[in-house]
């Protein structure tokens, strides 16, 4: 038996840190997300953050200089637990976080990413994210499944019942 706070399965890939491999990331992701039965939604959210962090790892963890990103998806019952694997240079959360600050309109689209915008995107998205940089950074999104909240013995839309 299987306990909610011990994960089912763990998936582990392994890519090169270059910005032509974040969309097989992506691919991965949906194809987890859709067989533990996220929404259309969801799965979107997931790999709009998923992509978000191993893209800040291939620009900023190794600077050009090459290296690996690892991610570890533990499925649980309830949610999908992300870790985003980097082995380069860390960054101070806190500061980047103190950056980010209201979106303004008079500020270049371009210098946005470097406002914290990623970081802002992963935590709107995710129900939770955690940051940890001491040699290279782990980043862990997790996503709660949300089923319907109507009970299963409803009647549809379609179905009528006879007063």
């Amino acid at each position: 038996m299987i306990m909610k706070d011990q994960p089912r399965d763990l998936i582990e890939l392994t890519i090169p840190a270059k910005a032509d491999y974040v969309g097989v990331v992506r691919l991965a992701i949906s194809g987890i997300a859709t067989r533990m039965g996220f929404s259309y939604d969801d799965i979107e959210d997931l790999k709009l953050a998923v992509a978000e962090a191993c893209t800040n790892a291939v620009h900023h963890a190794y600077r050009g200089e090459g290296g690996e990103i690892s991610i570890c998806c533990n499925l649980y019952v309830d949610r999908l637990e992300i870790e985003i694997i980097d082995q380069g240079y860390s960054f101070d959360v806190s500061a980047v976080e103190a950056k980010t600050g209201p979106i303004n309109g008079r500020i270049p689209y371009h210098a946005l990413r470097e406002r914290g915008l990623g970081l802002y995107l992963m935590k709107s998205l995710m129900d939770r994210v955690e940051i940890k940089g001491d040699n290279g950074v782990v980043v862990t999104l997790t996503k709660y499944i949300r089923r319907d909240e109507v009970e299963a013995d409803v009647d549809s839309p379609t179905e009528t019942r006879s007063h």
